[in-house]
């Protein structure tokens, strides 16, 4: 019996425009969700997260039919989040300040990130299809940053954004790996030093 069944929730609405309460519903579940899995880990119950949101499971349900798609649904999210992030880092007048104050901001989310990622992938769905579109904006939002920084001289003549991506990933990991804040901010601090340019 899947969870739609068991709860009685009907067809989950995705591909029908939601009312407005439905809309208001749908976003607190994801907030909450959001809330949930950061402070609890992606093995937190569904009903842990209808709770944390103030509405019935049925109603979780009706909008994410699937524990993985609830998971999906965060992740691009979160992922919106950061191209909204990168395109208001994009309007400040300190180009390099933006773009490196906009990529420690992406080190910080990353483990979160990169958990429902991992659920996911254990899950067997493809979440290179799932946040396609997304990664297409994130790298677009990302390589406008990339240009002003290197056109201002904050950032090495030799580096684009492809570059910075893999530089980006490779502080995640450094992160997620260091013992302590300390060591973390220092590992996190020397890889990024190295876009800069030097004078």
């Amino acid at each position: 019996m899947t969870p739609i069944e068991q709860y009685g929730a009907g067809a989950p609405e995705v591909n029908r425009p939601l009312r407005a309460d439905a809309r208001r519903n749908r976003a607190r579940v994801l907030a909450a969700a959001e809330a949930v899995f950061a402070a609890e880990g992606v093995g937190a119950s569904t009903e842990a997260v209808a709770r944390r949101a103030g509405v019935g499971i049925g109603t979780v349900f009706r909008h994410f039919p699937t524990k993985e798609a609830l998971l999906e649904a965060v992740l691009v999210e979160r992922m919106r989040a950061l191209v909204e992030h990168a395109r208001r880092a994009a309007e400040d007048e300190d180009a390099g300040t933006a773009l490196f104050g906009f990529l420690e901001h992406v080190v910080e989310q990353s483990a979160t990130k990169n958990a429902f990622a991992d659920a996911l992938s254990g899950a067997g769905v493809d979440v290179t299809e799932v946040v396609g579109d997304v990664r297409g904006e994130l790298l677009g939002a990302v390589g406008a940053l990339v240009t002003r920084a290197r056109d201002a001289g904050s950032l090495r003549g030799d580096v684009g954004a492809a570059e910075v991506v893999a530089v980006l990933v490779g502080a995640s990991h450094a992160a997620m790996w260091a013992p302590d804040e300390r060591t973390r901010a220092t590992a996190v601090k020397v890889i990024l030093d190295g876009l800069r340019k030097m004078p």
